[in-house]
């Protein structure tokens, strides 16, 4: 207890002169341009795309060490297997079963010198002369992190703000538990208000041209008795047409070399845009509710914190928003 007092201490006082590291999510977004991934093991790749993420935040973790994964590993396993003893309801199918974790590595995901390389947890079960199997992942990653924030943590903190988790809730809790106890960190659920599923609509629908987004869906619900629910879908080639028409500039841009910069101003002019043609049709005004949830083909997103990113070329531009996210939501 002690030792978390006196890191939290230690955090707090090197972060408050950069709560203006949150500016970006408020004010613009650098997004990266699309990126090769000959670097990125195809399994880890695929199993990102396979899977919706339900989204946690954690604060910098200390001492962590990618160096030590095949020790974590280890460590996690014993954890896991002493909560089952003692009555935890792990979900293993059969007595019998052989368990291990594995920590890798997924190389190729970060953006810059200061991010951190993203971190893939899984438990894996098998009984006797059977293949292992998965019933649970995990990662921690930070893509594009704001670099003055990441300089400004002492040197025995690594900051891997975005937390992942796809399978059994119990799992989940295990697994952070076990965290929190080793790396004095700790972790909380990251809500996508607002104003982070109008940045994801954006930026899906901003990637159109390379990609078809097939459909922007958005799902409002409006403050009135009994609560009204309304699905708001848009043709792709009005949502474009509509974004490029509220765009500053966006002809200066060189998206090979520097990737997009998306303004908040743009955001909102789209997503105004979207509102008043839906206020001209149906008389409904969706200022007045709250958007709950944003899907297109490349990807879906929803107010409980719940991701699906289904296209490879976007994986980037998608976590570095929610990096941001994350970074927003982290106490200091």
């Amino acid at each position: 207890a002690l030792l978390l007092l006196k890191c939290g201490n230690v955090l707090k006082r090197r972060t408050r002169h950069c709560d203006n590291r949150y500016l970006p999510y408020f004010h613009s977004a650098n997004i990266p341009c699309l990126k090769s991934f000959e670097k990125v093991n195809p399994e880890h790749l695929a199993l990102l795309l396979k899977s919706e993420w339900k989204l946690s935040y954690v604060t910098p973790l200390y001492q962590f060490r990618h160096t030590q994964l095949k020790s974590y590993s280890r460590q996690l396993s014993a954890f896991i297997a002493a909560e089952k003893q003692q009555g935890f309801a792990v979900e293993v199918d059969g007595s019998q079963s052989n368990f291990r974790v594995s920590f890798s590595v997924v190389q190729g995901m970060t953006e810059t010198e200061d991010d951190a390389e993203t971190v893939l947890i899984q438990p894996l079960f098998a009984k006797q002369s059977e293949a292992q199997r998965s019933v649970w992942s995990g990662w921690l990653t930070c893509v594009n992190g704001n670099s003055d924030y990441l300089c400004s943590l002492p040197k025995d903190f690594i900051c891997l703000p975005l937390f992942g988790s796809s399978g059994s809730e119990v799992l989940t809790t295990l697994v952070q538990s076990w965290f929190q106890k080793m790396f004095d960190c700790c972790f909380g659920p990251l809500e996508m208000n607002n104003t982070c599923l109008q940045w994801l609509a954006a930026l899906w629908t901003n990637c159109h041209p390379e990609s078809s987004i097939q459909h922007l869906k958005m799902i409002w619900t409006l403050p009135v008795v009994p609560p009204l629910q309304i699905t708001y879908t848009v043709n792709p080639k009005d949502a474009w047409k509509l974004w490029s028409s509220v765009r500053k500039d966006p002809c200066e841009e060189n998206k090979e070399e520097e990737g997009v910069s998306i303004d908040i101003e743009d955001v909102m002019r789209f997503m105004q845009g979207l509102k008043s043609h839906f206020y001209r049709h149906f008389r409904l005004d969706l200022s007045a509710g709250c958007l709950k949830q944003v899907s297109t083909a490349l990807g879906s997103a929803t107010f409980s914190g719940r991701v699906k990113i289904s296209n490879s070329q976007y994986i980037l531009s998608t976590l570095t928003l929610l990096t941001e996210c994350a970074l927003f939501k982290m106490p200091v």
